[in-house]
């Protein structure tokens, strides 16, 4: 029987493809699912076989604490570079959405806060 491994929801298309090829090469039978035409359904990854599911989650855990520390590698090496997107560069390099997230922000608090401030 069929077992779900992975939704696919939010997943980066590089993340997919090296899962894929995680589970060929450890020579493990599965099929894809693609998301629903509305969003419903976020597709996913199966293995068809659920005997398969203890060595497979074991893979994936594995290669998600290497992915990890990866990113976490390349997220120092920005920073020591300068690299490292903060709120400063994105203000210097969009300023205009800044300032409109921000009133955006401003106004659906004030929205949300209004009617306290009516029945007081």
């Amino acid at each position: 029987m069929s077992t779900l491994l992975l939704h696919l929801r939010n997943v980066p298309d590089d993340e997919a493809d090296a899962i894929r090829a995680l589970l060929d090469e450890a020579d493990l039978a599965w099929y894809e699912t693609r998301a629903s035409l509305w969003g419903v359904s976020p597709g996913g990854i199966w293995l068809k076989h659920a005997d398969d599911l203890p060595r497979a989650r074991e893979l994936l855990a594995t290669f998600q604490t290497e992915r990890a520390a990866s990113a976490r590698a390349e997220r120092a090496a920005a920073r020591a570079e300068g690299r490292a997107e903060t709120f400063l560069t994105v203000l210097r390099h969009h300023p205009l959405r800044v300032v409109v997230f921000l009133l955006a922000a401003l106004f659906f608090a004030a929205l949300t806060a209004w009617p306290f401030f009516v029945l007081m």
